[in-house]
């Protein structure tokens, strides 16, 4: 399958908390104006900080509550036809703090891309930066993939590395890792933006003229870093 643009590439940007990586977005979009309309911010909670940010942006922002509903499938239900309504071309999680159900990621396949904090498929789930400090390894990152049915297991778009350092914490990981995650997720939205992502009938990723879709972060010197190529 071939994701391509005409025109603006319409897209719905998921939020559960402050959003930094959704503020990467929306000023790539702004700030180079690419062809992307962000049609809603839409959150799961009333008070996720992002949303706030979002209006002084001029963006419109919903709310979605997971606790208005007696079931997950009950909330994805709604969420899937609150999406229908918006009609993006894709949904963009952006620390949306929610599991996505089969039916809505069948629903919308192909179409929901998610950013994790770890090295997929090293790590699923929550706490990584814990479990990568405790597993020794030398090198984490961050994903950007297709989300399917099976929890932070989809397709991989792009990747993120910085080493981890000898007096690293979850906290110091975390914030080393951050503007990473915020570089590669905004070079996604480029890739779409210019349709050129092509999910394979394999499960694998292809570019043209992206052979190696990484961003490395040596985290010996501040300003060192090799840019995706």
């Amino acid at each position: 399958m071939v994701q391509c643009a005409t025109n603006r590439v319409r897209v719905v940007i998921l939020i559960s908390g402050r959003g930094t990586n959704m503020q990467a977005l929306v000023r790539a979009v702004q700030d180079e104006h690419l062809p992307v309309e962000i049609v809603a911010v839409l959150s799961n909670r009333a008070d996720a900080g992002g949303l706030a940010w979002a209006q002084t942006q001029g963006l419109q922002t919903q709310v979605l509550s997971h606790r208005d509903h007696d079931s997950r499938t009950a909330f994805d239900a709604a969420l899937q036809a609150r999406l229908s309504e918006l009609a993006p071309d894709f949904i963009l999680l952006a620390g949306f703090m929610r599991v996505l159900g089969p039916e809505l990621t069948h629903h919308f396949a192909g179409r929901i891309i998610n950013i994790h904090p770890s090295l997929l498929p090293a790590f699923p789930g929550l706490h990584t930066h814990a479990q990568a400090l405790a597993q020794g390894v030398q090198w984490h990152g961050c994903s950007v993939h297709f989300v399917t049915p099976i929890l932070d297991h989809g397709p991989i778009i792009a990747q993120g590395v910085i080493p981890v350092l000898a007096n690293d914490t979850p906290d110091t990981l975390a914030a080393r890792l951050l503007p990473v995650e915020h570089a590669i997720y905004a070079q996604v939205l480029r890739w779409l933006a210019q349709g050129s992502i092509r999910l394979l009938a394999d499960g694998r990723v292809e570019i043209p003229g992206q052979p190696h879709r990484a961003w490395l972060e040596t985290g010996l010197y501040p300003q060192e870093h090799h840019e995706l190529t």
